[in-house]
């Protein structure tokens, strides 16, 4: 029997670089994500399929990377097999409604609607956040990205109305009402946003150095006052400086949140953008530009990247009745002054990985 499982993309709010650092972040759950519909199959034979990449055909039980986006799904059927789920075969065909390289996480998306589908498909079962944790093996391993936990997270755990509150050393998730007041627009830079090139891993490794020089388990242990007075490199330095920034401006959003101050909301927002220029150099021209724009239009109350960067969105937090304007003006201006095309998206906190069979969630959003 086929089946169809939706996994929607993810909008980090706050928390930028923090995950993988034992940290804090604020994200949510889109209402647009990738399908995944597909059907098992008993000769051994793997074949991915989607109408804007190249099919992907491949035999049982070998399965290696290949540098394609079929990595990702098949790092996924790995260890779901490796877990002891029956996968004698596949066919899967996969489409999207999340723009690729975007930096809205369409990796994870793609990861958490293939593990939904198999487990749909086998009846093999996982809790909601060991399913998390395998698709982020999945990355980690077999497509060679050291990513954290937020995205397939975000991705597992979203729920309608609610901001996603993660605190990645204990692995505890909450969920926080996001006011009605409010909405998030982001806006796609048009510049491809891509972690394979080393970028992401080498940022990674200049936070894992900080620790160690400061002697920690990880930047989360780190206060400001701490490392104000670290002698570290300069680089080193800036980068823990963005991560332990961060993580202060996490529990202050919530605070935040809890009590519907978006003006104070909108500014850690703005204050995290500042510091990936500066500290982090995660940022691109385009981004400034965007949030520079974005900043400058009534009804916005701050702005800032989202996800990995080197590209990919901004992420707006405005007015919810000025929220379709504001995303026409921000896309106006920015296509006017630059050589790409910004493309906008309005939308509030949705629900998690789904079966559109059932047309029910895979996963209670409370459940561990």
């Amino acid at each position: 029997m086929a089946f169809r499982a939706f996994a929607p993309g993810r909008v980090e709010i706050l928390g930028n670089h923090t995950d993988y650092n034992g940290g804090v972040v604020l994200s949510a759950a889109l209402d647009v994500g990738i399908t995944a519909a597909g059907a098992l199959r008993s000769d051994g034979v793997i074949r991915l399929r989607s109408s804007e990449v190249e099919e992907v055909t491949v035999q049982l039980p070998s399965l290696h990377p290949a540098g394609s986006w079929s990595d990702y799904p098949l790092g996924v059927v790995k260890l779901l097999r490796e877990a002891g789920a029956a996968i004698p075969g596949l066919d899967a065909e996969f489409s999207s409604t999340l723009p690729v390289g975007s930096g809205l996480s369409s990796s994870a998306a793609l990861e958490v609607a293939t593990a939904v589908l198999m487990m749909e498909l086998t009846g093999f079962s996982l809790s909601a956040l060991d399913t998390a944790k395998l698709c982020r093996r999945a990355e980690n391993e077999f497509v060679g990205v050291n990513c954290g936990l937020l995205d397939q997270v975000s991705s597992i755990f979203g729920a309608a109305g609610q901001v996603i509150f993660l605190d990645c050393r204990d692995e505890t998730i909450s969920t926080i009402p996001f006011p009605d007041e409010a909405a998030l627009v982001v806006i796609n830079s048009g510049v491809k946003h891509a972690l394979t090139g080393g970028e992401y891993n080498e940022r990674r490794e200049n936070c894992f150095q900080a620790a160690r020089l400061m002697r920690v388990p990880a930047l989360r242990d780190v206060t400001p006052d701490q490392l104000s007075k670290a002698r570290l490199p300069d680089r080193v330095h800036r980068r823990a400086m963005h991560v332990v920034g961060e993580n202060a401006r996490v529990f202050q959003a919530r605070e935040a949140l809890l009590n519907g101050n978006m003006e104070a909301l909108g500014n850690l927002m703005t204050e995290s953008h500042h510091s990936s220029c500066v500290n982090f150099e995660n940022s691109a021209p385009e981004l400034d530009l965007l949030v520079e724009t974005a900043r400058a239009i009534p009804g916005v109350w701050g702005a800032r990247l989202t996800g990995g960067g080197f590209g990919g969105s901004i992420v707006a937090l405005v007015t919810h009745n000025q929220a379709e304007r504001a995303a026409m003006e921000i896309v106006r201006v920015y296509n006017a002054s630059s050589h790409h095309h910004g493309s906008a998206l309005v939308c509030r906190p949705g629900d998690g990985a789904w079966i559109a069979n059932k047309r029910k969630k895979t996963f209670d959003p409370c459940q561990k």
